[in-house]
């Protein structure tokens, strides 16, 4: 019990609590209006001008937070309140994935091993947990083993990705932060808005592979104890 407690739960609420706080930072800096009133689209556009990028379409997408770069097509893509929103919470996060595309441009190493990675992450959690019910209803069995060691393959690729995935995420919020001061799209004192917007969003990676690991040391300790008892 402590160990699924240790492994499993804990990791679990620390992912509730990631996701709590960047909601809860979003929803109110997302009500702090800029000086400059500059919008979301414009303040990417502006970042991706001075980087010399003239060739990522911004596009408005549906949702709420489900702004992302897509380096295969060159497009950026900003939630509705982020395309046209004006507020700290906007530009933000407009600025984020902004840098992103920066990063796509200068060859940002962690980058290319993220897009490497993606063909087989999105297999491996594609099968990742019919791998791992399997192997737990089939039990002590051989069968039951192997289908847990290949969830345990399926859960290190995912937990990789997410591990590789946590500097990209960094390196473009502080790229975000730099630039829109640089470029004079937000005063310095209203940054304190946009570092906790970009702070809490960045933890949800860093939850993510908190539970990642968490369930992969789980399986590999339940290989391990069937071993024993054969």
């Amino acid at each position: 019990m402590m160990l699924w407690i240790l492994l499993i739960a804990i990791p679990m609420l620390f992912g509730l609590y990631a996701q709590f706080r960047v909601s809860s930072a979003y929803n109110k800096n997302v009500r702090l209006p800029s000086r400059g009133r500059i919008t979301g689209r414009e303040a990417a556009a502006a970042v991706m001008q001075s980087a010399g990028i003239h060739d990522v379409e911004i596009v408005q997408v549906p949702g709420q937070l489900t702004d992302h770069y897509d380096p295969m097509n060159k497009r950026l893509a900003l939630s509705e309140h982020n395309y046209h929103g004006t507020s700290l919470a906007a530009l933000g996060v407009a600025a984020h994935e902004a840098g992103h595309a920066i990063q796509h441009k200068v060859g940002y190493s962690m980058m290319k091993v993220r897009q490497v990675l993606v063909p087989a992450t999105q297999i491996s959690a594609g099968a990742s947990q019919f791998l791992i019910i399997a192997g737990i209803l089939l039990g002590a069995s051989k069968l039951g083993g192997m289908f847990l060691m290949l969830g345990a393959v399926a859960l290190t690729v995912i937990c990789f990705f997410q591990l590789v995935t946590l500097p990209v995420e960094f390196d473009a919020s502080n790229r975000a932060k730099a630039q829109l001061v640089n470029l004079g799209i937000l005063d310095r004192d209203e940054m304190p808005g946009v570092r906790e917007t970009l702070d809490a969003a960045a933890l949800t990676y860093v939850a993510a592979f908190v539970a990642s690991l968490g369930s992969l040391l789980h399986i590999l300790l339940m290989l391990l104890g069937s071993r024993r008892e054969e």
